[in-house]
């Protein structure tokens, strides 16, 4: 039988999972913007920079930061589940083109592993 969560691991997983979504929707947002005007954009750019400077301020509070691997260098190591990883052959060089989802940290190590899609690297 597992032992129930303390409060503060409670409040953890729930601000994990609420940066979860608030990642998921900036990312959501971004590509409509691309579809507006650019004056209109400029202004909506504004507002989803404000909102994702809260959510990193309240992460960094609780001890949490998100960690955007795109454009690194592909390590297997890396705490990120790669989808397309057998598109690939062995030995062959490989970054991070887009995250589907993202990585998070706390002071203490890794809390949620991110998913990746993969690119050859071009050398």
């Amino acid at each position: 039988m597992s032992t129930p969560a303390s409060i503060p691991e409670l409040f953890e997983q729930v601000l994990i999972d609420l940066a979860i979504e608030n990642w998921r929707l900036s990312r959501v947002f971004q590509k409509v913007l691309a579809k507006l005007d650019a004056g209109e954009a400029a202004r909506y750019a504004s507002q989803l920079r404000y909102s994702q400077r809260k959510m990193e301020e309240s992460l960094e509070v609780a001890g949490l930061k998100l960690v955007n691997l795109e454009g690194h260098p592909f390590d297997p190591g890396m705490a990120a589940v790669p989808v397309n990883l057998d598109d690939f052959e062995p030995d062959v060089p490989l970054l991070v083109e887009q995250m589907l989802g993202p990585l998070i940290m706390s002071t203490t190590g890794l809390k949620k592993s991110g998913t990746v899609v993969l690119r050859k690297a071009h050398l």
